[in-house]
């Protein structure tokens, strides 16, 4: 267990840091922002499943649309968005969401 309950706590590696949990999870929280960032590389989220249940939905009116397939969308602003998926891509920036 890592704790700092009054100041920052920093991980710092030459080559890198690995978090393993081969038989349970692994959870972080925090109480504001939460950055995954990579300066030259990647973010992979590797997994069967990937869940945003939180993910609020941006408004589109297609007639006649009833399926529940959606699509990811990003504002400017980096927020994330879904949007009900069609033959082209639904995401408008203009969309309550973004503001």
């Amino acid at each position: 267990r890592m704790e700092s309950p009054t100041r920052s706590l920093f991980m710092e590696a030459p080559k890198g840091i690995e978090i393993l949990a081969e038989a349970g999870n692994i959870q972080a929280t925090c109480r504001n922002e939460m950055r995954l960032e990579s300066k030259d590389g990647e973010i992979i989220l590797e997994a069967n499943k990937i869940k945003l249940p939180r993910l609020p939905k941006g408004i589109y009116s297609a007639s006649g649309s009833k399926q529940k397939v959606y699509e990811v969308c990003i504002c400017p602003n980096g927020r994330l968005f879904l949007s009900v998926a069609d033959s082209g891509s639904t995401c408008q920036i203009n969309s309550s969401v973004c503001l």
